[in-house]
């Protein structure tokens, strides 16, 4: 009896070793492209500039400067897999609406330089909203995460000042995700990057909303209650029946997180 016992212990172990060795690829995939402009993808009003990163990464944005000196801005995080020129059908509506935006391509997506991680893409993060605050140093930030951008979006509300988080179909860890839908292997002591949101959130003290789909086929809806039950108010949660991923925000949700992002960002009065 103990063949049979040595051989599966063995073989789990080759398993969670296989895992080991791949999870990057498994998590981020392959994500570079080569360098787009906004106006290549139809996007007016958006210049292209290079943000340097505390660890000498060189990151890939699109920013559309405020229409004028104090207006909010918006930081977008977006998701994976995809790029900058993924992200085409977000950013003109942020940028309609009044806002100054700015978007990022992570390490190791698109062009930008270095290899994605999460310590990586918190780092990022800071460093966007460290240039958008140079370059409209009289202006509120609010962060606009999606999907995998949510991880670096409750992050950032923990490094930096910023105004309201608003997350879109977000997870309260990628490691839980695993932990549900893959191979049963003990991930909390095999992943290097678990994007654990659930225990950075109750250290926010701004308001945020989050918004999710109940036929969420990515991410669960249970993920986004386990979040907003984690989190201190004040907070909003937004759900809208029979949507899958991402499609809150475009199936009923998109109005009151403009008045979200409007109301966080607003200059303070005379």
């Amino acid at each position: 009896m103990l063949i049979p016992l040595v051989l599966a212990a063995g073989g789990y172990g080759a398993l969670c070793l296989w895992f080991v060795v791949h999870q990057h690829e498994f998590q981020f995939g392959d994500q570079r492209a080569p360098r787009v402009s906004p106006q290549s993808v139809g996007l007016s009003g958006f210049a292209a500039v290079d943000i340097m990163t505390e660890d000498s990464e060189r990151l890939d944005a699109w920013w559309a400067p405020p229409p004028e000196p104090g207006r909010g801005i918006v930081l977008f995080l977006h998701g994976t897999p995809g790029t900058l020129a993924d992200t085409v059908w977000r950013l003109p509506d942020l940028e309609k609406s009044g806002f100054g935006v700015m978007a990022i391509d992570y390490r190791g997506y698109g062009a930008s330089t270095g290899v994605a991680s999460e310590a990586g893409l918190r780092l990022d993060a800071r460093a966007a909203f460290d240039w958008i605050r140079g370059a409209a140093p009289g202006s509120k930030i609010a962060v606009f995460g999606e999907s995998l951008g949510t991880g670096p979006a409750v992050a950032l509300a923990r490094d930096r000042p910023v105004a309201g988080v608003l997350l879109n179909s977000p997870y309260a860890s990628v490691r839980r995700l695993f932990e549900l839908r893959a191979l049963p292997l003990p991930y909390r002591w095999l992943m290097n990057d678990q994007f654990d949101s659930e225990a950075l959130i109750g250290g926010i003290g701004v308001p945020l909303m989050i918004l999710h789909g109940t036929a969420d086929g990515a991410i669960p809806i249970a993920e986004a209650r386990r979040l907003y039950a984690a989190a201190h108010e004040p907070k909003t949660m937004i759900e809208v029946a029979g949507v899958g991923h991402l499609a809150a925000y475009d199936s009923g949700g998109e109005g009151r997180a403009l008045e979200a992002l409007a109301r966080w960002t607003a200059p303070p009065p005379h």
